[in-house]
């Protein structure tokens, strides 16, 4: 009964719980949060969310996934990998930060839940073994990079649009280097050297917090923050004024598209309560998707003339009568007029008002308290559109949780369940969606700072997680100064250790296919960028197409009597003496349609090699798998060679095998006088049935020699070894 209920409420294997336990696991708890407040706030912006948001991905997602899951150190929230997924996947279809952004991030994040959760609910938890180790070290390594250089804008105080090519971008940024922010550099530079040195001399004390608390005071009391407001019409340059006039024009075009399909969609719902005729429903519904399809267009035009104006500098010169200040292009006042020395760039277009930024960024203000708790509403469009991102994150987020907390049981003995971890994750994503979260998963660093402040169970995720409830109750004033420059030092910090090139090599040289699989999805994942997800699946595509490609010619040895008594490769040891009667194969792989006609060709070729051979000896202890195509290749090998006048024999065929050939009648057929468990035996009864001939065969076992020949061994291994 206890198991049962265990099964089913994996945290009830925490109690009793003992004062010693609780003590842990409280301190580890607030270690933790001190680290995940600041982080979670930044990952949310990396998701392309507003700041706060890191603290509800942070609140009820760790919570839950430590009650469900099955590794008590494991911690999770945001991440950096996973919040970057999440950014591409919903860059095309809303503007960031905004609410349209921020309902497709909920929704992302109740697919991504279910996903792993029937994942793990029908222990279906193997299915991220499609994407292989190469494939993620590649992925990583990318990702890594593609974070570090999305925040450098942030870093130097810089505008700019996003658009469907990231490294064009990052380009187009730092041809405005010369504008960089000097106070933002300034900021961004001293939370990394706080970072950085108290990491390597005070490696014990929550560097992350030190450098936001600091950071934060010195915004406050410099006024780093600087913001005014203006409206459309002050802007002096009638290029970027028609530009901004187009925007308010599709901003008001889009809001009666939102007002035209409600009403139809009101229409509709009325139509099919009252019964109305097909050909009416049939009409409603065209016009709505005709409006659908006016509606993205409109977006998707007022995303990229956003991303425009975000790109332009303005000087502002206030106006003499106190009212809305004119905008000129940075170097564009005329003479006789004065600005007042600030650069501005716009932050937000709105209604025709503009929201300029001319200091510093700062998260801003947060909403004190609790986010509602609400069912994320699902358009079948949507549905659609995400369906390939919230397959991706759900598996490369999974593969990141259970390695970090596989890598962690490896050091404390505990046993992790993957199917339980992801049910545990699923419903953290699941629940995160109801409370406003973003997708979160299992974090690397706040897991190794969980396991080194000697967390016994999950408890101490609860703990971490009831600290952050206090933080959104209490303490969101305080974060009102936090510079954004400070946050992106925080991401690039945390992503550095992902970074790992040697992985890259290790791949190659464990198998050049593997190589192939890690560096193709490394460059495929930069090219693709911001659309992440095509870059992982194209490399997970590639790996499979390669271990395919590897399965369709496994290695066929010929064999023959070596020094040492044992069978080995002629093609290795060409010396050993040749049998004119028997031939011996070793197939090296599994016998299914892919491969029977790489199989058929390598027996024929080897009989046609040695025309006086009367045996064939099919040395069958690589043979891990026959399916109806090896079957039937074997028993038309089996007709053929005996229309001949030679005789198929085969010899260490595993249990699988012979039961396959059961079934169908075919080890009937050839005959279980002519199946071995060993080759020695098989290759003495050969001999046997050779009479004279086979008594001085070179592969009979009667002859094998008494005294070995030593076996030349390079760097411990022998040489030229199979």
């Amino acid at each position: 009964m206890n198991n049962k209920v265990a099964r089913f409420f994996p945290f009830v294997s925490w109690w009793p719980l003992r004062g010693e336990t609780l003590r842990a696991d409280l301190i580890a708890g607030i270690t933790v949060a001190l680290v995940l407040i600041p982080q979670s706030m930044a990952y949310a912006q990396l998701a392309g969310m507003p700041a706060y948001y890191g603290l509800y991905a942070a609140f009820l997602p760790s919570m839950i996934a430590a009650l469900w899951g099955s590794s008590a150190q494991l911690a999770t929230g945001p991440v950096a990998v996973v919040s970057l997924l999440t950014a591409s996947a919903l860059a095309p279809l809303a503007a960031s930060g905004s609410e349209q952004f921020i309902a497709l991030a909920v929704m992302l994040a109740l697919m991504v839940g279910v996903i792993q959760l029937t994942l793990g609910a029908f222990k279906l938890g193997v299915v991220v073994n499609f994407l292989s180790h190469p494939v993620i070290v590649g992925f990583t390594n990318a990702a890594a990079i593609i974070i570090g250089l999305s925040q450098l804008n942030k870093l130097f105080g810089l505008a700019i649009g996003r658009s469907e090519h990231f490294l064009q971008d990052v380009w187009g940024m730092l041809q405005q280097v010369g504008d960089t922010h000097l106070p933002t550099l300034a900021i961004g530079a001293a939370a990394f050297v706080i970072m950085v040195g108290m990491k390597r001399f005070t490696p014990k004390l929550p560097n992350v917090l030190v450098a936001v608390t600091l950071a934060t005071l010195l915004s406050w009391g410099t006024g780093f923050e600087h913001n005014s407001t203006s409206r459309v019409e002050c802007i002096m340059n009638e290029e970027v004024g028609l530009l901004a006039s187009e925007f308010v024009r599709t901003e008001t075009h889009i809001a009666q598209l939102n007002e035209h399909a409600g009403q139809h969609a009101i229409e509709l719902k009325q139509l099919q309560k009252q019964g109305g005729s097909g050909q009416q429903v049939a009409a409603v519904r065209y016009e709505i998707e005709l409006l659908q399809l006016e509606l993205a267009n409109a977006e998707h035009e007022n995303r990229k003339n956003s991303r425009s104006l975000r790109n332009f500098i303005f000087e502002q010169v206030p106006a003499p009568d106190g009212g809305a200040p004119k905008l000129y292009l940075a170097g564009q006042v005329p003479a006789g007029e004065r600005s007042d020395r600030h650069r501005w760039r716009i932050g937000k277009l709105h209604n025709g008002e503009l929201k300029l930024i001319g200091g510093g960024e700062v998260v801003g203000m947060i909403p004190s308290g609790l986010p509602s708790l609400s069912v994320p509403t699902l358009g079948w469009n949507e549905l659609g559109m995400l369906l390939s991102s919230a397959l991706v994150i759900s598996l490369v987020g999974f593969m990141e949780a259970i390695s970090i907390a596989k890598a962690m049981a490896a050091k404390t003995k505990q046993r992790i369940d993957p199917n339980q971890e992801l049910i545990g994750q699923g419903l953290a994503n699941v629940v995160g969606s109801l409370s406003h979260a973003f997708p979160v998963s299992g974090s690397f660093s706040r897991s190794a700072v969980n396991l080194n402040a000697r967390a016994r169970t999950g408890l101490s995720s609860v703990f971490a997680s009831a600290i952050v409830l206090l933080t959104l109750l209490f303490l969101t004033p305080l974060l009102y100064h936090l510079p954004q420059a400070v946050l992106a030092a925080v991401i690039i910090m945390a992503v550095s250790g992902l970074i790992n090139f040697a992985a890259l090599k290790h791949a190659w040289l464990a198998h050049k296919h593997d190589g192939i699989a890690a560096a193709v999805t490394f460059v495929a994942t930069l090219a693709f960028a911001p659309h992440l997800d095509n870059g992982i699946l194209l490399g997970a595509a590639v790996a499979i197409v390669l271990f395919l490609y590897r399965t369709m010619k496994p290695r066929v040895a010929r064999l023959g009597r070596h020094g040492d008594g044992t069978l080995r490769d002629i093609k290795v040891y060409p010396e050993m003496p040749a049998s004119e009667h028997v031939i011996a194969l070793r197939f090296d792989g599994q016998l299914y349609f892919a491969n029977v006609a790489y199989f058929e060709d390598a027996l024929l070729e080897a009989v046609t090699a040695r025309p006086d051979a009367r045996y064939v000896l099919v040395v069958g202890n690589g043979i891990n798998n026959l399916d109806a195509s090896g079957e039937d290749a074997i028993k038309a090998l089996y007709l053929r060679l005996r229309d001949n006048g030679i005789t198929l024999v085969f010899s260490g065929l595993k249990k699988q095998v012979l039961d396959v050939m059961l079934r169908t009648g075919l080890l009937d057929e050839i005959g279980q006088g002519h199946i071995f468990a060993h080759e020695d035996m098989a290759l003495a009864a050969i001999c046997e049935w050779l009479g004279d001939a086979g008594r001085d065969d070179p592969l009979n076992p009667a002859n094998k020699p008494q005294s070995h020949e030593p076996i030349h061994r390079t760097n411990g291994l022998p040489k030229n070894s199979e």
